[in-house]
């Protein structure tokens, strides 16, 4: 699915895009569920272990923000990441042996979708090794208008921002006086309905409002080297391993010279990158109203 000089760019730059990787079926009937799935909200008035409701959210008029941990929620989205065609691009970008860390999908519905911070995703969840990366599903043509994320090419060979609060507790962002020469050095992933990009683990992103009259659904994949363990802990070794993609189970955690700062304390306010973000006192990007 991708040649050897896409792979050097991931390796250069730490994110890549490439098109047409879901074919247009497939993008019908994730299209078909996500509609379903966006009806059903209309059903709940808070935030739930399915949905991550946008701030404005009524049962008549049902805003949702993200849909967590999609691959259980709908059997879709664990054959997308298990796919042949994802999985020979894993291979050639992280190796043969695979896991899947988790799922997520981002709804930038039109004229109010979330922004997402500046962060690594490195600070909220460490491994022992850095073959880690994020699929970014593309549900939606997308581009400057309507909210594609941003990513600062080369960030993921640099360190690890400090994503604390001034209270000592994560926070899940950067101080964006920070990072201002990042900032102007990102890069948006943008493509056509079906394309996916690829960014590493410690590579600086975020997003902002989409304040355009299109959606934008983005559909992420978190996956690991099958050697590469979370710091955090593994609580359930079988549930550990029902996230295999390919390649057998193990046991011997691969160990490499990578820095990292644990997301302890945790944050005060848990649950979707939104919920932790959101007490921060200082942001980026405009809060969606």
């Amino acid at each position: 699915m991708i040649s050897d000089d896409l792979v050097q760019a991931y390796r250069r730059d730490g994110v890549i895009v490439v098109p047409d990787v879901l074919d247009r079926n497939t993008l019908g009937r994730v299209r078909a569920v996500l509609a379903e799935l966006v009806a059903g909200a209309a059903e709940v008035t808070e935030h739930t272990d399915v949905y991550d409701l946008e701030p404005g959210h009524t049962p008549e008029n049902p805003r949702v923000r993200r849909i967590k941990a999609p691959h259980k929620v709908h059997p879709i989205f664990d054959e997308i990441v298990r796919s042949p065609a994802v999985i020979s691009i894993l291979a050639k970008l992280i190796g043969p042996g695979l896991r899947l860390h988790g799922s997520k999908l981002n709804m930038k519905s039109a004229q109010y979708g979330s922004p997402v911070e500046w962060h690594q995703d490195w600070a909220f969840y460490p491994h022992t090794n850095d073959d880690v990366l994020a699929i970014g599903v593309l549900l939606d043509d997308c581009d400057l208008e309507n909210g594609p994320m941003l990513v600062t090419p080369g960030t993921h060979t640099r360190e690890v921002w400090n994503h604390h609060g001034e209270d000592g507790c994560f926070a899940g962002l950067i101080d964006p006086d920070l990072i201002q020469d990042e900032i102007k050095r990102a890069v948006p992933c943008m493509g056509k309905a079906g394309s996916m990009s690829f960014h590493h683990v410690r590579a600086l992103h975020g997003s902002a409002t989409n304040t355009s009259n299109r959606p934008r659904n983005l559909l992420l994949y978190e996956v690991a080297a099958s050697d590469a363990w979370p710091l955090m802990g593994v609580k359930d070794f079988a549930e550990f391993d029902s996230r295999l993609l390919a390649g057998p189970s193990v046991i011997t955690p691969r160990l490499t010279d990578v820095p990292v700062r644990m997301p302890l304390p945790p944050a005060k306010r848990q649950g979707s990158i939104y919920e932790t973000q959101s007490a921060a006192k200082k942001s980026y990007f405009t809060r969606a109203a």
